[in-house]
């Protein structure tokens, strides 16, 4: 039962990087064809990767536009002004931290399908090029057999047989087979070269690869350090990690638009390749494979005549003709010349393990082995790897973008804090409202103020003095002691009188208020005139 045979179809993405514009260095269109050895098409790339310069330079003029418009823009706050409302700026910050999450979504997903497309590029050429290191080979242990070791037998099988005519013809006979079958070994296709090519390049693709996977995946993982450092530096308001925060979304950001111009030149012109790879191997293999050659293994249409089926069969049927021959020998001389036996026995031996070989030669140069390699590595490259470049592509913009806007929140976030301290450096320390002279003012060290109740203690009249008796009244507590009750929730009570205003202060006590009435004309002449009404 036939097998179906795999076609190739270029996928629809490889069509549409097929056709983005081909500039040289001087603005001229070029031909899109594949063709990476010729300086205009290398230029055409380089052009192509100069959109990660041109996405560089539009982010920094408009970050350097955002950071002139806070700068300019910035209003100095005065004592009564509220704090600037911060909404706006969280609301950006959460956003632009969700785009950069999901970039890196996009991006670990690119990063795999563009490393499995590899992988599978470098499986198949592995395997195509174990199939034709197998080739090689069998075609070089094939002629190693029939040059040397037949030849060999048959000079001294001729020197045996030299006074027997109808035995030398035979051996004649048998040495016109050998050549026969030299002749087609010579004619199947050199494939040393390709051999050696597809080795390296599958060496060369895979190193070149792992260190490109290694960098998209550092680059991913410093994006999601960088998310967490500004909510760590937000909810902290730490300016030291909001330097260093900045420094690195500025590397990952110029990293980014380098990728994305990277990545661009890389999907345009593996999709060239992808849209018509036939002619370009064919063009890069004319050296050692012939045009029937090239198209029998890179179709493998049953419509296309295998070219080594001629040659392959001529040696056959030459190894099968000796074969027949040796069997005769060994049948009818042996009895004369038993000398020849040994001979006789290794060059059938010779010819056995030529046939076998042959028969895997055959198998081997059957096209569908090499041609579903070749299919394999196709669909790796312009299926997965593809894909792969475009969603890294993606990710590289939406990246690139997103680390613009957050630079312009994280400085806008460092205004702000600087706003703070200012706000922080104008408060009054003398301010009995502010905490930190509160508890200033409460420390005795700092106070030169003899207490009234020091100095009635030292006279020891504090304890004799009895307080009238407070009169009951119903009127509301004065406005003050509202004002006590909220700041302090009770009544506070000055530790030195006031006097010199006309009248004791409100915040007197009714004890030192009595004790006040009640000093005599000595005490008041002791302390001078500090206390006097």
């Amino acid at each position: 039962m036939a097998t179906a045979r795999l076609d190739y179809v270029a996928p629809w993405w490889t069509y549409w990087l097929h056709n983005f514009p081909h500039f040289n260095f001087f603005f001229q269109s070029t031909d899109n064809t594949f063709k990476p050895e010729e300086a205009s098409y290398q230029q055409s790339l380089i052009f192509l990767a100069c959109v990660g310069a041109i996405g560089l330079g539009l982010s920094l003029l408009v970050l350097a536009v955002c950071l002139v418009c806070l700068c300019c823009c910035r209003k100095e706050i005065d004592e009564d002004t509220k704090r600037p409302d911060t909404c706006c700026l969280t609301w950006s910050a959460v956003i632009t931290g969700l785009c950069i999450c999901s970039a890196v979504g996009v991006g670990f997903y690119g990063n795999s399908e563009t490393n499995d497309g590899v992988y599978q590029l470098t499986y198949s050429l592995s395997n195509a090029n174990h199939t034709l290191g197998d080739i090689n080979n069998l075609v070089a242990g094939s002629m190693g057999n029939v040059q040397t070791g037949l030849k060999q037998h048959l000079e001294r099988l001729d020197e045996i047989f030299a006074a027997r005519s109808d035995y030398l013809q035979a051996l004649r006979f048998m040495q016109l087979m050998v050549n026969n079958v030299i002749r087609e070994m010579t004619t199947l296709p050199d494939i040393n070269k390709a051999n050696v090519d597809l080795a390296a390049i599958a060496d060369q693709t895979a190193f070149v690869e792992y260190y490109r996977w290694l960098t998209y995946l550092l680059l991913l993982i410093l994006d999601l350090v960088i998310c967490l450092a500004i909510c760590l530096g937000m909810a902290k308001q730490s300016r030291w990690l909001l330097i260093m925060i900045m420094a690195f979304v500025v590397l990952s950001m110029i990293l980014s638009w380098a990728s994305l111009g990277a990545g661009t030149a890389t999907a345009v012109g593996t999709s060239d390749f992808c849209v018509s790879p036939d002619k370009f191997i064919v063009n890069q293999t004319k050296d050692f494979l012939t045009a029937d050659v090239a198209h029998y293994y890179l179709f493998c249409s049953p419509n296309l005549p295998n070219p080594f089926q001629q040659s392959l069969t001529i040696c056959q049927r030459s190894l099968t003709t000796m074969q027949i021959q040796i069997q005769g020998l060994l049948q009818f001389s042996v009895p004369i010349f038993p000398t020849a036996e040994r001979d006789l026995l290794g060059i059938q031996r010779l010819l056995n393990s030529t046939e076998f070989s042959l028969h895997q030669l055959t198998a081997l140069l059957d096209c569908r082995g090499l041609h579903k390699d070749y299919l394999d590595a196709l669909m790796g490259v312009c299926y997965d790897g593809v894909e792969g470049l475009l969603y890294l592509s993606l990710f590289s913009l939406l990246a690139g973008c997103a680390l613009s806007a957050m630079l312009c929140a994280i400085f806008r976030v460092w205004t702000l804090m600087g706003i703070r301290d200012k706000e922080y450096d104008d408060i009054d320390e003398e301010d009995p409202f502010n905490p930190q002279a509160r508890r200033m003012s409460y420390n005795p060290r700092r106070s030169n103020i003899h207490s009234f109740c020091s100095y009635t203690s030292s006279l020891g009249s504090q304890a004799s003095l009895q307080p009238p008796l407070q009169s009951t009244s119903n009127a509301p507590p004065p406005e003050y002691m509202n004002q006590s009750m909220l700041f302090g929730g009770s009544p506070r009570y000055e530790n030195a009188p006031l006097i010199g205003r006309g009248s004791p202060p409100p915040s007197y006590s009714p004890s030192m208020r009595t004790t006040y009435l009640s000093m005599t004309d000595a005490q008041i002449r002791h302390f001078g005139t500090d206390f006097q009404v």
